[in-house]
């Protein structure tokens, strides 16, 4: 008996819902049929946006956090293949093996630290802000439905009390579900009105303390990761020193003067004066520079290297030897959008257009006309080229700073140098 009696009243709940959806079903087509009114209450929505906003930010914080996570996984992953490499190829009689080993070891522990703080103070802190945004969700979902309900005992008891022939036992049960009604409503109502606001107002002190979390943390593993690295450079230094007879030559990276030839072609081309385009110089075969006065001014517009056959040499290192070049690309440096080392006008001393300086740490042999001959410890102040898409990869523009104090004079002193020869020092 117990057990039929059990499902009786299971039976009997699940009618009691269906009947409750149905009704609501009703409530809200006679609701965007504008034959019955809703309640509505402006203040609670714009609270409902703003969770919904709250609720959307903070789990794209979640997601672009684990994706940080996992890069500093990587990262971790990556940095340890390295230093097990330098560990490898680190010979035993090597001075500094010992170091090496050590480095290695407290840089895999610092990775280590940092993710596992950042998943600490930040990823849990994470997931503990959006863990109480489900349960609100679904009481403002609930709070929807009573308020449904409550208009719709609301608009069956006026029709009630508006009949031609009024039932006043209907009536009373009608108004009983109304109070009903209206009472959960209303409780549901109160405490989501306190909570949504304090909610959307801990956005902010949550968004600070994480990201303060985020900065603190990346800033001592920056700074202990410097000290490592700092330490490593020192190992490496002494290494250097006592194999320095051995040291790895540096070359220039090619250049391809495609452009200039071009330029060149369509000078000579379009010349006017037949007797300048037969008297076309090429270099000597000695390789020393042309200062004849029919070539003066394709040097001035040109520069030097546009004279070049196309068969001319590509630089090479010091040591003139065949192996492969080191390949160092860079960019002028810039602040706020502005290349670093002023104009002209504020630095009268220093060539128009100045740039930087470098100093030459190896020597290198010019070997076009347009080429800088450099020994080291020259100082070279860099400048732009006059026209940007001459420039070759690796090679900057510039005039010897002796040369310039002395002459003043940039057609006749400035040239092109590979960049990977010098080191800046201003």
């Amino acid at each position: 008996m117990a057990e039929l009696g059990s499902k009786g009243v299971t039976a009997g709940k699940i009618a009691s819902n269906v009947q409750k959806k149905l009704t609501r079903a009703q409530e809200k087509v006679l609701q965007k049929l504008g034959k019955a009114d809703e309640t509505k209450d402006e203040q609670f929505e714009q609270c409902v946006q703003n969770f919904n906003k709250q609720l959307s930010e903070g789990t794209r914080l979640q997601k672009d956090l684990r994706t940080y996570l996992a890069s500093v996984k990587a990262m971790h992953e990556a940095s340890k293949k390295l230093t097990e490499c330098l560990q490898e190829v680190y010979e035993p009689d090597w001075p500094g093996r010992d170091d090496t080993n050590k480095i290695a070891e407290n840089n895999d522990l610092l990775w280590t630290d940092f993710h596992q703080k950042l998943v600490d103070q930040a990823l849990l802190t994470m997931d503990t802000y959006l863990g109480q945004f489900p349960d609100i969700k679904s009481r403002i979902a609930k709070r929807g439905r009573k308020l449904v309900d409550y208009d719709s005992a609301r608009h069956h008891f006026e029709a009630l009390q508006t009949a031609k022939k009024k039932d006043e036992t209907k009536i009373a049960k009608a108004e009983e579900e109304l109070v009903k009604a209206q009472k959960v409503f209303e409780e549901m109502n109160v405490d989501l009105q306190e909570e949504l606001p304090s909610l959307w107002n801990s956005r902010v002190g949550f968004y600070v303390n994480t990201f303060q979390s985020i900065a603190g943390l990346e800033e001592n593993f920056h700074k202990e990761m410097s000290k490592l690295n700092q330490n490593l450079h020192d190992v490496l230094l002494g290494l250097d020193k006592q194999y320095s007879g051995n040291a790895f030559p540096v070359k220039a990276q090619p250049r391809k003067k495609t452009k200039l030839f071009a330029r060149l072609r369509k000078k000579m081309s379009s010349d006017s004066t037949p007797a300048k385009a037969n008297k076309s110089p090429s270099p000597p075969p000695d390789g020393s520079p042309i200062t004849s006065p029919e070539t003066k001014t394709v040097n001035h517009e040109l520069e030097p290297s546009t004279l070049e056959t196309p068969g001319a040499s590509i630089p090479k290192s010091p040591s003139q030897n065949s192996l492969p070049a080191v390949v160092v690309e860079t960019f002028p440096a810039t602040v706020n959008g502005t290349v670093e080392g002023g104009t002209s006008s504020e630095r009268a001393d220093m060539p128009p257009g100045f740039l930087f300086k470098v100093q030459a740490m190896h020597d290198y042999t010019a070997t076009d006309s347009d080429e800088l001959q450099l020994k080291a410890g020259d100082v070279v102040l860099v400048i732009p080229f006059e026209n940007p898409e001459e420039q070759d990869e690796g090679w900057l523009m510039g005039v010897k700073e002796s040369d310039w104090i002395q002459h003043k004079e940039l057609d006749q002193c400035r040239g092109v140098f590979p960049e990977n020869f010098t080191e800046r020092v201003q």
